[in-house]
């Protein structure tokens, strides 16, 4: 969509803030766990943040695996966001589809990849890595993220591009040295 009335969500201020405050809760839990070494119980996540009301055209429900009642709100509830974050990285499979509007569905789902997509994966991707690059691609999906339970980087995918950052350069564009 475009023309006057169009909202880019893409470069839109509060989708970047929230884009952000997402990113830095996974490079937190991912310090948090800090034993990448032996990953048994490891962490691992997936986040779309969406611009569509529905992700149901390309989405089924993830079985039982739900967003915890409290911290639906990145940006208006931090500490309660971080915490069910990490209750849904240590036990809960699938992503959390995150509206524009701040809200995560209670619902977690599997994407169905788009047809057609010719993504060139990296050899350290594994399934939620390949599926979020391939759902970036898709026009109501402003950007997903993940964490990898197997490394604990943290990989923004964007337009079926991505930047990935291991635990040991987390902060870095923050404290200017990248």
């Amino acid at each position: 969509m475009s023309g006057p009335l169009a909202i880019d969500y893409r470069t839109h201020h509060r989708v970047d803030r929230m884009q952000a405050v997402i990113r830095y809760c996974l490079e937190g839990i991912a310090m948090e766990f800090g034993r990448w070494e032996d990953t048994a119980g490891a962490p691992g996540a997936y986040l779309a943040l969406v611009s569509s009301g529905s992700v149901a055209d390309f989405a089924d429900p993830m079985g039982d695996n739900h967003w915890p009642e409290t911290g639906r709100e990145p940006l208006e509830e931090f500490d309660a966001f971080y915490e069910s974050l990490r209750t849904v990285a240590q036990t809960c499979d699938g992503a959390a589809v995150v509206g524009v509007d701040g809200v995560i569905n209670e619902q977690l789902v599997r994407f169905r990849s788009p047809a057609g997509v010719q993504a060139d994966y990296e050899p350290w991707m594994g399934a939620r890595h390949m599926s979020a690059l391939d759902v970036s691609t898709r026009e109501d999906v402003v950007v997903t993220l993940t964490l990898s339970e197997e490394t604990g980087r943290v990989t923004v995918f964007q337009n079926g591009t991505f930047e990935s950052v291991p635990p040991e350069r987390f902060g870095e564009r923050w404290r200017g040295t990248q």
